[in-house]
């Protein structure tokens, strides 16, 4: 199979799927190297997909168009987090990503493609059992998201419960 075949093959298994791919599934699926994933990955983002690499895997978002997001500032400790996130999924978002503004490196993002709570759940469980460092330990808890929802309303709505709790800055 050609370059051109497996990256037409590997957007229709995004397509389908109904959780996120791992690269190591879509190396498997086509007998290449993880790193050939990753090549394909920005060929085809070059192409104009929205491909997001996520910590569960790749995911195709569809739902870009029909969407409106916004970026906030927030500050809370690690033991709030998963209130934070519930908070924004349970008014209708999605995190989209974290970021967090270094003062040597810049900005460093990391996506996250949040739902649902069994999504941050999820996260949370994976960060706990990995004993992973949040980004925002480099900024003492500061880091934004970038958050989505189908209306505008609805994000007014996530920004003043955020800041009723003290999240927003």
């Amino acid at each position: 199979m050609d370059g051109q075949t497996r990256r037409k093959e590997m957007i229709r298994m995004l397509l389908e799927a109904t959780k996120p791919l791992s690269g190591t599934a879509l190396a498997n699926a086509f007998g290449i190297s993880r790193q050939v994933v990753v090549q394909d990955i920005a060929l085809l983002r070059a192409e104009g997909y929205d491909l997001l690499a996520t910590a569960r895997g790749y995911i195709l978002n569809q739902e870009a168009g029909n969407m409106v997001s916004r970026v906030i500032l927030v500050q809370h400790t690690a033991d709030q987090i998963e209130d934070e996130l519930n908070t924004i999924v349970d008014n209708g978002g999605r995190v989209r990503n974290v970021i967090v503004s270094h003062s040597v490196y810049g900005d460093l993002t990391g996506d996250l493609m949040l739902k649902t709570r069994r999504d941050v759940k999820g996260f949370v469980e994976k960060v706990k059992h990995n004993e992973a460092a949040l980004l925002s330990i480099l900024t003492a808890g500061m880091h934004m998201h970038t958050i989505e929802a189908t209306t505008e309303e609805d994000l007014d709505v996530i920004e003043e419960e955020l800041k009723e709790k003290g999240y927003l800055v």
